[in-house]
């Protein structure tokens, strides 16, 4: 919420001219009772101030999380309070939409489009804290808020009239229980941003010289946003049963209180803060103030001062990049996400790093989620629209009692055509066009942590499609993806892989081959820090692929991979055994009955073909990806080959000797751990392939 503007390092020449001197003699002493809305004082909540002027709502102000009942009982003591507001708040609204209708009437919509919207963050600014939170959570999607709304309601981020300094001031004493001019030996006379619920000075810690940002909250904005959301609430309950929406909107509403009262509580805030900097702040280019928590209140927040730049004025792809791995870890990794990225809260800190900023709402992503999230976009990529279907029962979507087939097959109208365009073109746009229809048919939940999930990514789509309309979050989503389901070690992640890479039995090798190669388009730490060494991209994609394989995270890959090619080598040993056998009995003098036909049954020229796509990826990994492609789309045309051929193409493909020396050219400058693990590999695969020679020896003498 709060934009820490681009200041120099220094307080000083700016600040030498307030020096504190002092202030104390200029503060009266603090209050128990803050009275605010009236005169110029609180100018953002002057429009609302009669809610607390004479202290009606002091039980509403004393709250410190959000308690429905506890609202409830507040409220229903004072009917002609809540009449009031909600007659402010049904009028003003009607008014603007009456505005809107004689616009379309007399054609002038698009001519006063502008000025309907500058009236309507007026309108937002007017009716206080809790209608500028709901502007702001959707103030980042330029795809979906038209350009001059968006433009106006983004003023909302940090153009909201501050309340005074002196105010604040009495308010850090009290809550600090600390004179000002003891605490900071320097602190700016006005406030730097200002926020719907709190305000941000720049000052210097008096005890260790350090800058820190203080954060000072509004005084009463617990009762205005209570008796908001009291009233939104039974609106939300309106708009459920005369739409009949199968939503239950007053529980996302009682989500989304949730967290603003949490957000609130800047102890809480502190404790997030501290949390998501040990979680994330060691990430490459990732940058997370340090919190004071000693010199931290429920509404005065200390902590390190960060210059920098909204993310979405300095256009920086690359960050918006390091953001969608940040957040992704967040979802997927840990759990522990930040709910609330909207461009105020990211920046583009002075040395080039991604800061974030507020983190007083926070969500937490249970592990059973996580994995269905995972399984989701996989099932969506390939095109698994019955398992995509049962991922949006696990995470809540759907009812389950729905019909899967029905809704599987509604899913595919509503997503072919997106997915079709691949991977790197699925936009959240594409994804949502023809949905709502899908939703209300087939009984469609949101899940109240579901809005804040997808809005974690969808405001990155949002700031980075502001700059580059062909930006699709899904792209550099879907590789990180790739990469968790290969190496994650959940039982559940491992039996959706071998769900995924074995249809009726047959192992699905393109699959695999599209999860390792969209793993390695990830943007990770370790890729980051070879590219800016110079390393060439063939070089280190091999020595990534190599390095997965052989490491632990890659075992249950390597063993899936060690598997598949062993069948492979059986069928062409008993495929060469047959041709060799054949050969010779021809060539003798006296007639030896052989088979009239090859015993090779179709698993086995299945993995003939799957030994063969293994040998055409190795020695393929230094070709441009056209060609690649070209080699894949030659491999649906390929089915009606027959056993001969087939053998005949991988010892074709075992003769390409030359095209494997580049991956041999990496393994000395693998870990030694990995070199270890690949001298094991023949030993490994000599065990299997004795095993399968056992096995089919013992069938055909027995069965």
């Amino acid at each position: 919420m709060l934009l820490f503007l681009p200041i120099p390092a220094k307080l000083t020449p700016y600040l030498s001219s307030h020096r504190i001197q002092r202030r104390r003699r200029k503060l009266k002493s603090p209050r128990s009772s803050i009275k605010v809305g009236s005169g110029d004082d609180d100018a953002f909540t002057k429009y609302s101030g009669y809610l607390f002027q004479n202290g009606a709502l002091s039980e509403a102000q004393l709250l410190t999380e959000y308690n429905l009942p506890v609202i409830a009982g507040i409220y229903r003591r004072k009917p002609l309070l809540v009449l009031r507001r909600f007659t402010q708040i049904c009028t003003t609204f009607g008014r603007w939409f009456a505005q809107r209708y004689l616009d379309s009437i007399n054609d002038r919509s698009d001519e006063m489009f502008k000025t309907r919207a500058a009236e309507l963050r007026m309108i937002l600014l007017e009716l206080g804290p809790a209608f500028v939170k709901i502007a702001q959570a959707v103030s980042s999607r330029p795809d979906v808020i038209p350009p001059a709304y968006l433009e106006e309601l983004s003023l909302l981020q940090d153009r909201i009239a501050p309340f005074s300094t002196e105010e604040a001031f009495r308010i850090i004493e009290k809550e600090l229980g600390m004179a000002v001019d003891m605490l900071f030996s320097e602190i700016t006379p006005k406030p730097i941003a200002a926020a719907s619920l709190g305000q941000v000075y720049q000052a210097r810690l008096r005890a260790n010289g350090k800058i820190v940002a203080v954060k000072v909250q509004r005084p009463g904005v617990q009762a205005v946003i209570s008796l908001d959301i009291y009233i939104l609430r039974y609106l939300a309950g309106i708009a459920r049963r005369v739409g009949k929406l199968n939503t239950d909107l007053q529980a996302v509403l009682d989500e989304w209180a949730s967290s603003l009262f949490r957000e609130m509580d800047y102890r809480a805030e502190a404790r997030n803060g501290k949390k998501f900097r040990e979680l994330y702040g060691g990430l490459k280019d990732v940058l997370v103030p340090e919190m004071y928590s000693d010199l931290t209140s429920q509404r005065v927040l200390m902590m390190e001062w960060v210059e920098g730049k909204r993310l979405s004025e300095v256009k920086d792809l690359y960050l918006v990049e390091v953001g969608v791995y940040c957040s992704l870890s967040q979802l997927l990794d840990y759990g522990f996400y930040h709910a609330d990225p909207h461009p105020g809260n990211l920046l583009r800190s002075s040395d080039g790093k991604l800061a974030y900023l507020d983190f007083g709402m926070m969500g937490e992503f249970k592990q059973e989620l996580r994995d269905g999230f995972v399984e989701a976009c996989l099932h969506l990529v390939n095109r698994d629209f019955d398992g995509l279907a049962k991922d949006f029962v696990t995470l809540g979507l759907l009812p389950p009692t729905a019909q899967k087939d029905e809704v599987t097959k509604a899913l595919t109208g509503v997503f072919q055509n997106a997915v079709n365009r691949g991977v790197r073109n699925i936009s959240f746009g594409d994804l949502s066009g023809n949905l709502g229809v899908t939703m209300y048919k087939f009984k469609f939940q949101i899940p109240s942590y579901f809005s804040l999930v997808i809005r974690s990514l969808a405001v990155l789509e949002g700031i980075a499609i502001g700059f580059d309309p062909n930006y699709k979050v899904l792209s550099s989503s879907y590789p990180w993806i790739a990469r968790k389901v290969l190496t994650d070690s959940s039982p559940k992640l491992r039996s959706t892989l071998q769900t995924l890479l074995y249809k009726d039995g047959v192992f699905q090798i393109d699959r695999l081959e599209s999860l390792v190669t969209e793993s390695l388009r990830a943007r990770t730490e370790e890729t980051l820090d070879r590219q800016q060494a110079g390393e060439s991209d063939d070089s280190r994609t091999i020595k990534q692929l190599l390095s997965f394989m052989l490491t632990e995270k890659g075992a249950f890959v390597r063993e899936l991979l060690l598997q598949e090619i062993a069948k492979g080598i059986d069928a062409l040993s008993v495929a060469t055994f047959e041709s060799v056998t054949l050969t010779t009995a021809s060539r003798l003098p006296f007639f030896i009955p052989t088979p009239s036909s090859t015993t090779l049954g179709q698993e086995d020229i299945t993995n003939l073909r799957t030994l063969r796509r293994l040998l055409v990826i190795l020695s393929t990994l230094q070709k441009p990806g056209s060609e690649v492609q070209q080699l894949k789309d030659s491999y649906a045309e390929e089915t009606t080959i027959n056993s001969a051929e087939e053998v005949s193409l991988v010892l074709n493909e075992m003769t390409s000797a030359p095209d494997l020396l580049p991956i041999v050219s990496v393994i000395p400058e693998l870990p030694s751990e990995s070199q270890e693990q690949l001298l094991r590999l023949p030993a490994d695969l000599a065990g299997r392939l004795l095993s399968r020679a056992v096995a089919r020896t013992i069938r055909r003498l027995f069965i």
